[in-house]
Parts: C-alpha cells; structure tokens; sequence
C-alpha cells in the first residue's frame, strides 16, 4: 500500500477525532508499525498489507485518545528514550526544563545526592543520572503501578551502563521518608500532583494517566504542602528545591513555598512558551 496516501487518511481520521498533531502523531505511528525512524518515511515505497492493518488498529486506538505513547510503549525525554504504559504517567516535554534547572545546580558538584519525588516513569532522576553520572540518585514511588515503570526504567538505564539510581516505594508527604538522608541531599526535584481537583484535562490524561499523578487537591497544592516539609529535613543548608507546577499556578506555588518558612531564593521559572512551569527554592 502507498504510504503517502495511508498518512494523508490516517491524518484526517485523527484530526476529525480532535487529536492535536493529527499528521505527527500518525507518521510516528507508522515508524513504529514498520520499524523505521519518522524521518525514514520519506523513503519509504510501499507498507505491506499486515503492517497496514496493525496500523489502522492503532490509529482507531490514537483516534479513541489513548496516549500516542502507549501505544508505541516508548516515551522521549531528553538524551533518553524511556519505556511507559497504562499505570504511569506519560513525561511531558515541559518537564526537561526542570531538569536543565536542575543540572545546573549541580554542576561541579563531586558526587551530589539528589532524590526525586513523585518519579513515575523515572525521567527526571535518570536524565540527572545520565548527565550527571557522579550523582546518587534516589527515585521515590507511592502507586504500585507506577513504580513497577520506575524499576524497569532503572534496570533498563543501569544496563546500558548509566549510574545505577535507588527506587524507593514511598510517599513524598510521610514524615518518616529517607530519614537517613536527612540534612544531606544537595537538591530535591518533584513534578508532582497538581491538578485542582475537578479541572478539566484532556481525555488522553483523564482516560490513562494515573490519578495519583494529578489530583492535587482543590486548588492542586495540597500534595505540594505536604511535600515541603520532608523536602526541607531532607536538604542541607543551601540545598535545592525544584517542583513542577501547572501553568495557573505560578504565583500561589512560590507563596506556598515562602510560607513554609524554610526556604530563601524563592524564584518561578516560564517554560519555553513563556507560560509559568516551575518553581526553585534553597533551604535556608
């Protein structure tokens, strides 16, 4: 079959079922189906006719909103390429900038300890680990489901020779987490739940992201502020604190912060659309 004409009908489909990037997101599901990079569509003569029908399943999938991402199983963020299904939620681009943030604070730094809140998938705490690689990074997990995503990232990442990371099952607001870090880690990152409870979202989030990962409460912060005070035991002095937030929450999130009253350099951060996406503290 013409693979020209297969994309120019399977955009159509996914654009008339209000899929955002239509044209993207069925070339990338066509490399997938027939092994290929995108950029190898270009070249590409003819699809035979079982690829074909296994793509027209997965484009009525697309059309049905389930997350472009589980239906290839794979999620790219930053220099990695991470494996993501139903139970975890999918790493958005936005949140790289969290972790150049990040890297930043800990350049130059020999052997940082570095924990991440809320890991999910992994991206931020082994992107730190891969470009970073003296750092010891401890990855924290509540949702079962989401954390068998977090070991398998891990494995996958310590296979291919990166610094391994430790994944905990915990939750990111117990008094009693990771005591024995206390008053030793050198930056806290978190992208953590913060979605206002009954907010509208699309269905590809509501349908098969997990509600651990975005209910926050309801103004989205209420994770946040139980968050603070374990982020605040656990960082030395001068330690550093980044949390990921929505885009209406760029001034309440750094107000919840100042009120904590353990933090100075209180700062938000615009993502590359100049929408407010993350807010940095350091432990005073």
């Amino acid at each position: 079959m013409n693979p020209r004409t297969l994309l120019a009908d399977a955009a159509r489909r996914l654009a008339e079922a209000g899929v955002e990037s239509p044209r993207v997101d069925a070339e990338l599901l066509l490399a997938h189906v027939v092994g290929c990079a995108r950029t190898g569509l270009l070249t590409l003569d003819a699809v035979a006719a079982e690829d074909a029908a296994r793509f027209a399943g997965l484009l009525e999938q697309r059309a049905d909103r389930v997350p472009l991402q589980h239906l290839t199983g794979r999620a790219p963020f930053r220099l990695l390429e991470l494996a993501v299904g139903p139970g975890v939620f999918v790493p958005r681009p936005e949140t790289e900038l969290l972790v150049e943030w990040a890297l930043t604070r800990l350049a130059g730094l020999d052997g940082p300890i570095v924990v991440d809140l809320g890991s999910g998938s992994g991206a931020i705490a082994l992107s730190i680990a891969h470009e970073h690689p003296g750092a010891r990074v401890t990855a924290v997990e509540r949702d079962p489901g989401a954390l068998a995503w977090t070991r398998h990232n891990a494995l996958a990442r310590a296979g291919a020779r990166d610094t391994p990371m430790g994944v905990v099952a915990g939750d990111m607001t117990d008094p009693a987490l990771l005591t024995e870090l206390d008053g030793r880690v050198d930056l806290v990152v978190s992208n953590p739940p913060y979605v206002p409870d009954g907010a509208r979202v699309p269905r590809e989030v509501a349908d098969h992201d997990p509600p651990l990962a975005l209910w926050g409460g309801p103004d989205g912060l209420d994770v946040v502020r139980g968050m603070l005070g374990v982020a605040a035991r656990l960082l030395r002095q001068g330690g550093w604190l980044g949390i990921e937030h929505a885009d209406q929450q760029g001034t309440a999130l750094p107000a919840v912060v100042r009120s904590h009253g353990g933090f100075t350099a209180v700062e938000d951060h615009p993502d590359l659309a100049g929408r407010p996406r993350f807010t940095t503290a350091r432990r005073g």
